[in-house]
C-alpha cells in the first residue's frame, strides 16, 4: 500500500504564491486540526518544514511561520498513530542539541518521530541572524550535513559521541535518555550530490514529481533517479513524492479554483524567490535551488504564463484525482505521496471522504489494517 502524507501549513499561504489563494495563517490550532484529521483518515505521516524568512510581496508568502520541532512536540501529545517529521535548519542548531530535542519528542510519541534535514538554499534566512557562513557553504553543505547526521546517529545509537570532523568535534558528548528506537532521517536532496547524501545517511527522500497540471506520466522520474544514484550504497531509501491536490465535485469546479488562484499570482514574491534561489551560481540544474531559479525566471520573462506554484498539481474531480494518484503510486521507487492542498482543512476532508475511498492503491491496505485492529 502506498503511504500518504501531508505537508502541513506551517507557513502563511501554504504553497500558493498568490493574493487570491486561502490566507492559511499558521497557528497551532490549524496544524493540530490538519494532523488530527489526517490521522482520523489513516494518513501515514505529516511533515513540518522550517522556514525562517518569507518572500517579499503582497501575498505575504511564508512571511509568517511557526517552528517545526516545538510545533511537532505539541502535536505529538495530541495524536496516537501518525508519523511526525520535523525539519531542522542545520546552520541554526548544534547537532547534539537537535539529537536531544528529537529524543525528547520521541518520549512524547515513541517510535513516531523523525527528522528532516534542511541544508539551506535561501541565504537571507541565515544572514538576518548572522549565521550565514558565506557562499562557500553552497559547495560544502552536504559534507557539513554528513558530519551533522553522524553526530546525531552516534548519540541516538550509543548515547555518546567523540566524532572528529572538519565542522564538528565532540568531546565525550553524552545523550540520555536515548530514543526508544530508530529515528528516521529524511531529506529532500534533488541534485546528484543531495541524493548521494541521502543514499549514505537517510531513510527516505522527498522528491519532486515534476510540474504542470495532471502530468502524472513523468511523476516517477525523480524516484527512478533516486534508485540509480543510491544503488551503490546498498541501502534501501524510499521516495516520497510531492504534489498539490485541488479537487472538487467536478473538473470544472476544481479548475475554476485554480484559475482564481492564478489571477492573484504574486510576481514580486516570485522575483524574491528567483533572486534567492539564484544565489548559488554553481547550483546544478536538477537541484532544488537550480530548478526553482529556472522556473521563476521563466515566469518573470512571460508574466502571462506565471502561476502560483511550480510543483505538480492534480486538479479535477474526486474520481479523476484518485485515478491519477493510483497511477503515481505504482511508479518504481515511490513509497509514498506527500500532499499539499490549496485549502488544508477542506482538502483533508475531501481526500478522506471522497478521494481515498476511490484509490485502489490505498483501499486494500486500509481494509487489512482495520481488520487487524
Amino acid at each position: 500500500m502506498v503511504k500518504m502524507g501531508v505537508f502541513i501549513p506551517i507557513g502563511s499561504r501554504g504553497w500558493l504564491i498568490s493574493t487570491t489563494s486561502p490566507e492559511t495563517y499558521p497557528t497551532f490550532d490549524l496544524n493540530k486540526t490538519v494532523v488530527q484529521r489526517a490521522e482520523h483518515y489513516g494518513i501515514d505521516f505529516a511533515l513540518a518544514m522550517i522556514k525562517l524568512r518569507g518572500f517579499n510581496g503582497p501575498s505575504e508568502y511564508w512571511q509568517h511561520n511557526l517552528e517545526a520541532f516545538t510545533l511537532m512536540a505539541g502535536i505529538a501529545a495530541v495524536t496516537q498513530k501518525i508519523k511526525l517529521y520535523a525539519s531542522i535548519a542545520l546552520l541554526t542548531m548544534p547537532p547534539a542539541l537537535a539529537a536531544r530535542m528529537a529524543s525528547t519528542i520521541d518520549s512524547i510519541a515513541p517510535g513516531r518521530f523523525g527528522v528532516n534535514i534542511v541544508t539551506g538554499w535561501q541565504p537571507k534566512e541565515y544572514q538576518q541572524m548572522g549565521l550565514w557562513p558565506g557562499d562557500e557553504h553552497f559547495s560544502r553543505r552536504y559534507q557539513y550535513a554528513s558530519e551533522y547526521v553522524s553526530v546525531m546517529k552516534d548519540l541516538w545509537e550509543t548515547g555518546v559521541s567523540n566524532f572528529q570532523g572538519d565542522y564538528f568535534q565532540m568531546d565525550d558528548c553524552k545523550l540520555s535518555p536515548r530514543p526508544s528506537g530508530h529515528i528516521d532521517i529524511v531529506a529532500a536532496g534533488a541534485s546528484d550530490s543531495g541524493m548521494r547524501f541521502v543514499g549514505e545517511h537517510c531513510d527516505y527522500n522527498f522528491v519532486g514529481a515534476g510540474s504542470g497540471i495532471n502530468n502524472v506520466d513523468r511523476a516517477g522520474d525523480n524516484a527512478k533517479r533516486l534508485l540509480d544514484v543510491t544503488e551503490p550504497y546498498g541501502r534501501k531509501v524510499g521516495a516520497y513524492t510531492l504534489l498539490m491536490i485541488i479537487a472538487d465535485r467536478t473538473d470544472e469546479m476544481a479548475f475554476a479554483k485554480w484559475e482564481h488562484y492564478k489571477k492573484g499570482t504574486d510576481l514580486e514574491a516570485i522575483e524574491w524567490q528567483r533572486s534567492q534561489s539564484a544565489a548559488d551560481k554553481n547550483a546544478a540544474a536538477n537541484s532544488t535551488a537550480g530548478g526553482m531559479a529556472r522556473r521563476a525566471a521563466a515566469m518573470l520573462a512571460n508574466p502571462e504564463t506565471a502561476e502560483p506554484t511550480g510543483m505538480l498539481k492534480l486538479i479535477g474531480s474526486y474520481e479523476k484525482v484518485a485515478a491519477m494518484l493510483d497511477v503515481i503510486a505504482v511508479q518504481p521507487g515511490i513509497e509514498g505521496v506527500m500532499m499539499t492542498f490549496d485549502d488544508f482543512i477542506v482538502g483533508i476532508e475531501q481526500f478522506g471522504e471522497h478521494i481515498q475511498p476511490l484509490m485502489k492503491s490505498r483501499n486494500a491496505g486500509l481494509s487489512a489494517a482495520k481488520t487487524a485492529a
